[in-house]
């Protein structure tokens, strides 16, 4: 059963939510450590990141490209609006399909909840066309999958997320 919750809100807006049994510092850090990011944010079985490039502060950008093996791939770039250590993710975000779709503005949120972390994405889209595209493309099932992975390899140890002292970045 999918932990992942995908709801819309009007007519531009996706809301995922999820939980992890994991702290919000170890659920923000796999989403802005380019090393981290690149063993779990996969989607499916059989295919990886071979470029991933992340630059987690306000004007910094991102950059992942994803392959299948099979010659099929597809990548995504953006930048980071806003930062805040272990609770807030603001960026813009743009895929490549091959054509590029129009800019997705998303907030990410990571919050204590219990022994673990809420964490509550919001996406804005352009128009209600291009929100039906996004949701088209099975995204709902490709996260799902990536946050499984994450979620198993944190508790297998094999996710390697060291402490960072409160001075570090």
């Amino acid at each position: 059963m999918s932990k992942l919750t995908l709801k819309t809100e009007g007519d531009r807006h996706v809301v995922v939510t999820r939980r992890f049994a994991a702290t919000p510092e170890h659920v923000f850090r796999a989403h802005t450590d380019p090393a981290l990011v690149q063993q779990w944010l996969l989607g499916p079985d059989g295919w990886t990141m071979p470029v991933c490039i992340s630059d987690a502060r306000p004007g910094g950008s991102f950059r992942y490209e994803w392959t299948n093996g099979a010659g099929g791939g597809f990548y995504i770039t953006g930048e980071f609006i806003e930062v805040e250590r272990f609770s807030r993710i603001v960026h813009v975000e743009r895929m490549f399909l091959p054509d590029r779709t129009p800019d997705n503005h998303v907030e990410t949120r990571f919050a204590g909840d219990g022994s673990g972390t809420l964490m509550t994405m919001r996406m804005t889209l352009p128009d209600a066309t291009t929100r039906a595209a996004m949701l088209a493309t099975g995204m709902e099932h490709g996260m799902e999958d990536s946050y499984a992975r994450f979620e198993r390899m944190v508790a297998a140890g094999e996710l390697a997320i060291s402490p960072v002292s409160a001075e570090a970045s």
